[in-house]
């Protein structure tokens, strides 16, 4: 420890004589206030000065030795949606606009597979493509809950090279959550749509499919040939 703060008869006079003790200190009227006095600058710098003791360098190099703890950084950004009685997920970078409902106007000879049709989104076409048809689920709603609001709608989505066109029955939003989040599937998940998911995220009691972007893509480009 540096004594020479300690054995400076000043030293602690703020807290005697000055703004914070009977203030009879000289200088108080020169100065306004003791943090302006040099006396407690130098005692300041003193301090800051001071050597560090081995328990305290200790201290701080376990705290930097500690391993990170990564389980709750929320580094994952999934855009949630339902189709059909499944709310389903796929990461929110690959959005690139949100649009209402509209009626794709089909392809002559290209009535089968996820297909859709075409449609005009932001004065551009693009392919309208069937998430439903794709992993096989039924047109079934769940039924409606009191003052519950519903919200279709069309999200154009990048997939590589080519964007889709992809109507949802209703869309939750953003959602950030960790990647070690997920969960794994379930056994009794349907073979045609287990192929298609990552895993299930848990948002308070509602189950997510986490779509696998890559294969969804290559799939719905596939359709396209």
């Amino acid at each position: 420890m540096n004594h020479s703060f300690m054995n400076n008869p000043n030293a602690d006079c703020w807290n005697r004589s000055g703004v914070r003790g009977d203030r009879s200190c000289e200088r108080l009227g020169e100065h306004g206030h003791c943090r302006h006095c040099d006396v407690y600058s130098s005692a300041a710098a003193e301090v800051m000065q001071r050597p560090l003791s081995q328990q305290y360098l200790q201290e701080w190099a376990d705290v930097f030795a500690r391993p990170q703890d990564t389980r709750s950084r929320t580094d994952q950004s999934a855009l949630v949606f339902r189709i059909g009685r499944e709310w389903l997920a796929l990461p929110t970078r690959l959005a690139l606009a949100v649009a209402d409902p509209r009626v794709p106007h089909r392809l002559p000879h290209r009535s089968a597979g996820p297909l859709l049709g075409i449609v005009g989104i932001q004065g551009r076409i693009y392919p309208c493509m069937s998430l439903a048809a794709l992993l096989g689920i039924a047109g079934e709603q769940p039924p409606a809950l009191p003052g519950q609001r519903v919200y279709p709608r069309l999200l154009l989505m990048q997939f590589g090279q080519q964007a889709f066109a992809l109507p949802v029955d209703d869309l939750q939003g953003i959602h950030r959550h960790a990647a070690d989040q997920l969960q794994p599937l379930p056994a009794t998940l349907v073979e045609s749509r287990h192929r298609y998911m990552r895993g299930i995220l848990v948002l308070e009691e509602q189950r997510v499919g986490c779509l696998d972007e890559e294969l969804v893509g290559y799939q719905l480009n596939g359709a396209l040939r």
